[in-house]
């Protein structure tokens, strides 16, 4: 593989992260204090409390995914650490998508409250891709795992 597909990957990885982080520092803390109706407030907290822990794992699975194309670059990409990267990711991706299933609950309540019933439909993006990005990890995984097999078969044969 050309290394400025990679690099491209690199960028696009960082540029997923920034913005993430930057709503982490200003977005959900203005959400936290400036509630739109004070009476559901309280609902708010447990979902800003879930969105600020299922950034951890987020931010894990992006420095794998970065630690991945940099095997890639050093064409160590079938290697025993690629799969570790790979299985590391799909942890996390398993991790948000269960976090953010302990939250939609909370999002019912402040749908409800609110009247808003595509509150819900919004709250079940994140479930639904981080869902696609476990299994998706998981067939590279074992993919990937298969492949290392197959070459280190033919290199006890020659």
């Amino acid at each position: 593989m050309k290394r400025g597909s990679t690099i491209f990957l690199k960028m696009a990885v960082l540029l997923v992260g920034v913005p993430i982080l930057a709503l982490c520092i200003f977005g959900i803390p203005w959400l936290a204090n400036n509630p739109v109706n004070p009476n559901y407030a309280g609902s708010l907290y447990p979902i800003v409390i879930i969105m600020y822990v299922s950034v951890i794992p987020f931010i894990i699975a992006l420095y794998h995914s970065f630690r991945l194309l940099s095997y890639i670059d050093k064409n160590e990409a079938f290697s025993s650490i690629s799969v570790r990267s790979l299985k590391i990711i799909k942890y996390c991706a398993i991790v948000i998508c269960s976090l953010y299933v302990v939250m939609l609950p909370f999002v019912f309540l402040v749908a409800d409250k609110d009247d808003a019933p595509g509150l819900i439909i919004v709250g079940m993006v994140p479930i639904f891709a981080s869902l696609v990005i476990a299994v998706f990890s998981a067939v590279l995984q074992r993919l990937l795992q298969e492949a290392i097999d197959i070459k280190s078969e033919n290199d006890l044969v020659v």
